[in-house]
Parts: structure tokens; C-alpha cells; sequence
């Protein structure tokens, strides 16, 4: 493999500050660069297709609810990683362009639901079909059983990082106690 850029910055930490273990910026500086990259690459995709990152985690939401194609505002949320507030403002732009329609739950007027229309399906498979051909451009120099091996090495860097941030075990069920 061939020095990067992440490799200059490693050298230069040993140089200025020798005595600090910088060696998880091989992990963490590849990924942070990787990500930034994925990123430019999907959102200028999302912009050719007329929507974006934030608005395609809301359609494909609702595209994958089926068969009403309808989430409450709460499971809108928890699925696409937001406040509701956040939501708020990715639902009303939605809204605007005529890809979802809002209404109030009959039981219970806190209760919204955010609802897929016609021309939030058409976009959504439109979108979907070119972002995971993207995807697989994207990741097209690896093997299969490179990639096999990356998703598996990032799901366990996944639950490393939520061990350390909560001290808990990512993958025992929650406990709930009764008292």
C-alpha cells in the first residue's frame, strides 16, 4: 500500500510529539477523509437527481414502509438519525415540493404522520436505483471479499466506539427494571 496523506500527518505527530500514540488516526484519519469524499460524491448525485442527503433518508424511509408508505414523525426520526425538530424541517421541504403530505393522527392530534405521494415514489426510486449504482462504482476496486471484510471491520469499530462513549455493550438488550 502506498504512503497517504494520513501517513505524512502520523510522521509529522512523531517528529513534533513522540511520546503520544497517534497510531488510531490510521483508523480514524482514513475514515474521516473516506467519509468526507462519500460524502461529495452522493450529495452532488443528489443534486443531479433534484434532492439531497437529509431529503433521500426521508423519502427512502417512508419508501421502505410499506405498504402505506407512512411513518409517524417520531419513527421518521429514529430512522433517519434526527431531532424531531431536525425532522420538522426536512418533512415541511418535503412538504413543499410535493413529495410528502403531513396529517394529524385521528386518535391522538400530537400524533403526526408523514406520508410518501406519488411524486415522492417516482423521486425516491429514481434516487435509489442511481445512488446504489453509485455505490457500487464507488466501491468497485475492492473484492468481494474485501468489502465483506470492511463491513464487518466498521460494524465492530462501531460497537468499540459505542462501548467507549456509553460504557455499555452495544449488542446486550437494553435491561428495563420495574420498581
Amino acid at each position: 500500500m502506498h504512503r497517504d496523506a494520513v501517513d505524512a500527518i502520523i510522521a509529522q505527530w512523531q517528529v513534533v510529539l513522540p511520546d503520544i500514540d497517534v497510531s488510531p488516526l490510521k483508523v480514524f484519519g482514513r475514515l474521516h477523509r473516506t467519509f468526507l469524499l462519500y460524502r461529495t460524491e452522493i450529495s452532488s448525485l443528489f443534486a443531479e437527481l433534484g434532492t439531497s442527503e437529509p431529503g433521500f433518508d426521508v423519502l427512502a424511509a417512508l419508501r421502505r414502509a410499506e405498504p402505506s408508505y407512512t411513518l409517524t414523525a417520531g419513527e421518521l426520526a429514529e430512522q433517519t438519525l434526527v431531532t424531531t425538530g431536525g425532522l420538522t424541517l426536512r418533512v415541511k421541504k418535503l412538504e413543499e415540493e410535493g413529495l410528502v403530505v403531513r396529517h394529524r393522527d385521528a386518535n391522538d392530534q400530537r400524533v403526526i404522520h408523514v406520508q410518501l405521494t406519488a411524486s415522492g415514489m417516482e423521486l425516491i426510486d429514481r434516487a435509489a436505483r442511481s445512488h446504489y449504482e453509485n455505490l457500487g462504482r464507488l466501491k468497485a476496486d475492492l473484492s468481494a471479499e474485501e468489502a465483506e471484510q470492511l463491513s464487518h471491520l466498521l460494524a465492530r469499530l462501531f460497537e468499540s466506539i459505542s462501548t467507549a462513549g456509553s460504557g455499555r455493550d452495544p449488542r446486550a438488550p437494553e435491561s428495563h427494571t420495574n420498581t
